[in-house]
């Protein structure tokens, strides 16, 4: 029996709902490519109002009803959606796996907000800030589900919504063994459906973004490794090991992405970028708030961002030089994830590449 996950999908675009149907989360896990949460906590006087899964399908759009859809894409990956009321307020988390790009500082939702980490065990980080709608918001990525929360209605104190975050369990035990034995590659839509149109997005702290020009072919295992030792790549960094890489057939500037995680659940999470010889020279800060130097490592010029050194999440542009590529380096965020632990990697990089 194949240990790996497979979730449900429809057929067709045609198959799509009008809207998202309701579905409670038990149900929901066999049509999601990631681990389904539900907390075990909530916060006083509120219950659960709606639970609602959006259905995978191929790429495509049939019809005017886009409720539930992306308005600016006819992507159609999967995500799980609930509500709790009560007392005059309302708030919405949604869970899904980011996989059309890097997932950028893991906290996308609150893109330009001002953030604040919080370690919410030995493992996570919960980021707390404003979403893109305006509303008091959070993020967490657990077992490499983001994890998306939004005030709607009403307000809800920071310690509710850290508990909240904390009281969080998968529905599916058995499930989230099986996902987390699965490779990114295997799990993402992006990965699984090459047909899928790719999203320009932003990645990190550096204005350096997902072209929507990349074509990226991903790889696994054995075809992984074979990749990377082609472009001479480490197999582990930052004592994460290779979990999948991609070559580019498009026009990105990134030749080559290597994943590289571990745990838990491969939740620990480097992303190492390979150019194709062109230095992305003295790049721009993107406008999220961050801190960020330019250092000497090993003789070359290390231009490194950062939110928070206890926490990450880091990202560094390496220039090149004579026989030598330039390539960048994102990480995730986590407890145990600092400025040493991402220097440690980077310095094994610049000693490899």
């Amino acid at each position: 029996m194949d240990a790996h996950w497979t979730h449900r999908t429809l057929e067709s675009a045609g198959d799509l709902d009008a809207a998202p149907p309701a579905m409670a989360a038990q149900e929901a896990q066999t049509w999601s490519n990631f681990v389904v949460f539900t907390p075990d906590v909530l916060p006083e006087g509120t219950t659960l109002r709606k639970s609602s899964v959006r259905r995978e399908a191929p790429p495509g759009r049939v019809g005017e009803a886009t409720a539930g859809r992306s308005p600016w894409s006819v992507n159609n990956p999967a995500a799980y959606r609930f509500e709790l009321a009560g007392e005059g307020r309302v708030l919405r988390v949604k869970e899904f796996l980011y996989d059309w790009a890097f997932p950028a500082l893991d906290h996308p939702a609150l893109w330009e907000s001002p953030t604040r980490a919080v370690a919410i065990d030995d493992e996570h980080v919960l980021w707390h800030g404003v979403d893109y709608l305006g509303h008091a918001g959070a993020s967490a990525r657990i077992a490499r589900t983001m994890i998306e929360l939004s005030v709607l209605e009403g307000t809800f104190a920071e310690q509710e919504i850290e508990d909240l975050y904390r009281s969080m369990s998968p529905v599916d035990g058995a499930a989230m063994q099986r996902i987390s034995d699965t490779p990114f590659a295997g799990l993402g839509y992006w990965a699984r459906r090459p047909q899928a149109p790719p999203i320009a997005v932003p990645l990190g702290l550096w204005k350096i973004r997902q072209p929507d020009t990349i074509r990226p072919a991903w790889a696994t295992g054995e075809r992984a490794q074979a990749v990377s030792q082609a472009h001479g790549l480490p197999t582990v960094l930052g004592r994460l090991p290779l979990d999948s890489i991609a070559t580019d057939r498009g026009t990105s500037a990134v030749a080559v992405e290597a994943l590289y995680a571990g745990l838990p659940a491969r939740n620990r999470e480097l992303r190492l970028h390979l150019y194709r010889g062109t230095d992305p020279i003295a790049p721009e800060r993107e406008s999220h708030p961050g801190h960020h130097e330019v250092l000497s490592r090993h003789g070359r010029e290390v231009h490194l961002a950062w939110i928070d050194p206890r926490f990450g999440p880091f990202d560094t542009v390496v220039s090149g030089g004579p026989g030598l590529p330039a390539f960048r380096i994102l990480s995730s965020t986590g407890v145990g994830r600092d400025r040493d632990w991402f220097l440690a990697a980077l310095d094994q990089a610049l000693t490899t590449l």
